[in-house]
């Protein structure tokens, strides 16, 4: 059967442009593809249009459309995840109104599909009890147990994203002093980030119990699961699940009301921030590219904004005010008012 033009344009876009002219990483890639499958899967499921016959003419502004609304609706996914697939159709379809001059009016015309407004989430970080109570729940006669506690150590004070964490291998890692680790990001872009005396222990044992410390597994996954292959972002979901539910039950510690793996990288920052750590510091350490995305740590931490609002107030009550409870007219007032 002859390959459509929707078929060459997609192979094109994301085999050649986007790895080879656009340096994207294998991750990102990831994404866009997911977003392709999704699109395929609501053709052939909903308008009965296998992939082998979908063509660029039929997917136009409406069928975009309706893909979103399909996203939202049947598979419950939140405007963020909306607005990421769309971002995902929007790039897409940028590259074919150069490769396919032709299908120029219908690009432009999924362009102006707009995103749909959201708040911004806000964020969530575990206290430092909390997190010692999570960090105390693995069982160290295991060997799971014990590859779970370094693993959760790691991954709080690196700051490391989970894709970052997942991709860690033995040759990232520097146990003689000063310990750091290589974290590899978005864009693969690296950065040395140093390790505390205690974690280095715990990640020199790691390495050790697992075999590791030998020259020829230097590219092995520092973290891997039964099967020995490296763990993934729902293996580590389902660990730190599984521990902060552990923790829930034995302890009344105020909790987040969920927990997923980005919420240690939040927690590391804003511990750093209550420590008076400088944000050009802490922007290095998470590895962002500008301090205004760290800022937004700042702006959620409640104690920092009340430090700061005491530190600048000034006293205009008068410290001799009588005691409204002796005042028998304005005591009337109020049961009165009240009724």
């Amino acid at each position: 059967m002859k390959p459509t033009d929707f078929a060459k344009v997609l192979n094109s876009y994301l085999a050649c442009y986007l790895p080879g002219q656009r340096n994207l990483s294998i991750n990102t890639i990831k994404s866009y593809r997911d977003s392709f499958k999704l699109l395929l899967l609501f053709c052939n499921k909903k308008l009965g249009i296998s992939p082998e016959y979908l063509t660029l003419s039929l997917v136009d502004k409406q069928l975009i459309y309706d893909y979103l609304q399909w996203i939202e609706d049947e598979r419950k996914c939140s405007i963020q995840t909306r607005n990421q697939r769309l971002a995902s159709m929007h790039a897409f379809f940028r590259y074919v109104q150069i490769e396919s001059p032709e299908a120029l009016l219908n690009c432009q015309k999924i362009l102006n599909i707009p995103f749909k407004k959201t708040a911004k989430p806000s964020v969530c970080y575990l206290s430092a009890d909390a997190l010692k109570l999570i960090l105390a729940q693995p069982e160290i006669n295991s060997f799971a147990g014990r590859r779970d506690i370094v693993l959760m150590t790691v991954l709080y004070d690196s700051a490391a994203r989970v894709q970052e964490l997942i991709d860690l291998v033995v040759r990232d890692i520097r146990i003689d002093k000063p310990s750091t680790i290589t974290l590899t990001g978005k864009g693969d872009k690296t950065r040395y980030v140093p390790l505390m005396t205690k974690t280095a222990e715990l990640l020199s044992s790691h390495l050790k119990e697992k075999q590791l410390n030998d020259i020829s597994k230097l590219d092995y996954p520092v973290f891997f699961n039964s099967q020995k292959r490296k763990m993934t972002r729902a293996g580590i979901s389902y660990i730190l699940n599984k521990y902060y539910k552990m923790a829930k039950l034995k302890s009344k510690v105020i909790m987040p009301p969920k927990i997923h793996p980005h919420i240690f990288r939040s927690t590391k920052a804003m511990h750093l921030l209550q420590a008076n750590v400088n944000l050009i510091y802490i922007r290095d350490l998470l590895g962002h590219v500008s301090v205004t995305t760290t800022e937004r740590y700042a702006r959620a931490n409640p104690e920092m904004r009340r430090a700061a609002l005491e530190k600048a107030y000034i006293n205009i009550v008068e410290d001799d005010i009588p005691a409204w409870s002796k005042d028998p007219d304005l005591l009337d007032w109020l049961q009165g008012f009240c009724k």
